[in-house]
């Protein structure tokens, strides 16, 4: 995907750290950390509790972005406190 265009490339779902270091190591320009608001898998992690193991292992290299379960400012700020450069609500 990378040699096809020279727009960012952001991995949206990301929520383990092995994944997240292949997918810096791949070229991408930002990881989404979203667990596509918990839909998918009823187990699934919540993305503040995946969060910090993403964003040590991208190690600053690109921009952390995370969603789900954003539903007031507070969220917003632990979403920062826990190392998102980028909080969607």
């Amino acid at each position: 995907l990378r040699t096809a265009t020279k727009l960012p490339v952001i991995l949206k779902g990301v929520e383990h750290p092995a994944d997240a270091r292949r997918a810096v190591e791949a070229g991408c320009s930002a990881i989404w950390v979203s667990n596509h608001g918990g839909r998918q898998l009823d187990g699934g992690p919540a993305t503040a509790e995946a969060l910090p193991g993403v964003v040590a292992a991208v190690q600053g290299r690109v921009p952390v972005i995370v969603d789900g379960g954003v539903t007031r400012g507070a969220d917003v700020l632990r979403g920062l406190a826990l190392g998102a450069s980028i909080v969607c609500v």
